[in-house]
């Protein structure tokens, strides 16, 4: 799991039908947070907004996290974080 900050949203018109009425967000992982070093874009059920630190899934536990096993979800955030100590972005 890792936590960012949302940056920005997708628009996606054509996807797979199990990604169908989802939205999807633009997540900038914090220093430190992510091994890929860039940002990365997640399926939000949980009404995350821009400029919002959310806490992020990553691989099959996505999938579990937003009830979506046979969807194709690599990242999903889970939850908004309201306070947190030694966090720097």
């Amino acid at each position: 799991m890792i936590v960012g900050k949302v940056v920005g949203s997708v628009v996606a018109t054509r996807k797979n039908a199990n990604l169908l009425g989802n939205k999807f967000m633009i997540v900038e992982p914090f220093k430190g947070m992510n091994s890929q070093n860039g940002r990365i874009v997640a399926i939000d059920n949980v009404g995350a907004g821009i400029g919002e630190i959310v806490l992020v899934a990553l691989g099959s536990a996505a999938r579990i996290g937003c009830d979506m096993a046979n969807a194709p979800v690599d990242a999903a955030i889970v939850g908004i974080i309201d306070h947190s100590i030694g966090l720097d972005g």
